[in-house]
């Protein structure tokens, strides 16, 4: 072999055992922000400047290992968490949403993650039903689950004296609500079961929970779901988290979660 060959033979044989030996660069992981609240405790809040709760721990669950997602967090208002999903700045939400027919037409849902009851808070906790809210007064932010069903009560009901519903921003937090109850600057406040338990019970509050009884929805009363774009990047993150939930459940991690944020079981029922 003359020497033009085996230096070229050399300079190949270099070349593959570098390939062989340099570390293969892994593809970039696609990042996951996910809108909340922080302020839907037990479900989504902030411990020492931390993200925590129910909804944050799952996310976190479900995401944890992924070869293709991280995830991030995001501190937003609940009224600009849709409006932020639409321009495409976060690509998720959990915030203890329940389901809704307006909802379902602009957004994608995960399967349910959770099972509590819409209830009534007051002082003497005499209201159980939503027609003994007639006449009474109560806060709420514009555009919730909670909002909808007291605005279609008094569409349904225009011969009884309306719900008097006072709509108040959202730096209004569920707490201040509940302290106005209280007070009484307001009768009643109408919220999912767990939420209105946890803080209560935490601020020490002498107010009375009451489950609504009778129908107010459909079959997914009561349910709570995590939320995605309706866009083909939603489309698969809906399939990746669903079948994640099915694992978690399973091997017993919703429970546990459930167990430490709600002070029970609320996810054996989804079964």
């Amino acid at each position: 072999m003359n020497m033009k060959k085996l230096l070229a033979a050399s300079i190949l044989l270099a070349v593959t055992a570098l390939a062989l030996v340099s570390p293969v660069k892994a593809a970039a992981k696609e990042t996951v922000t996910v809108a909340t609240d922080s302020d839907t405790t037990p479900f989504t809040y902030k411990k020492d400047k931390q993200f925590d709760g129910y909804d944050i721990a799952l996310v976190k669950a479900i995401f944890k290992g992924s070869k293709q997602y991280k995830v991030k967090f995001k501190t937003v208002a609940f009224s600009s968490i849709l409006t932020g999903i639409d321009a495409g700045r976060y690509q998720m939400s959990a915030n203890n949403f329940n389901y809704s027919d307006e909802r379902a037409e602009k957004y994608l849902f995960s399967d349910p993650v959770s099972k509590s009851n819409y209830a009534i808070a007051s002082k003497k906790g005499k209201f159980k039903t939503l027609d003994s809210l007639s006449g009474k007064s109560v806060e709420v932010y514009a555009g919730s689950n909670y909002a909808a069903i007291l605005e279609n009560w008094n569409k349904r009901h225009s011969d009884k004296k309306a719900i008097d519903i006072h709509y108040v921003a959202n730096s209004v937090t569920l707490t201040q609500r509940l302290q106005n109850v209280e007070a009484g600057k307001i009768d009643f406040l109408l919220y999912d079961a767990i939420s209105l338990k946890t803080v209560i019970k935490d601020q020490g509050m002498k107010l009375k929970i009451a489950n609504v009884q009778g129908k107010v929805g459909d079959a997914k009363d009561g349910l709570e779901y995590l939320l995605f774009a309706k866009d083909e990047t939603g489309k698969k993150l809906q399939k990746f988290v669903n079948k994640r939930i099915k694992v978690l459940q399973k091997d017993g991690t919703l429970k546990k979660l459930s167990r430490k944020y709600f002070g029970g079981d609320y996810v054996s029922s989804l079964d």
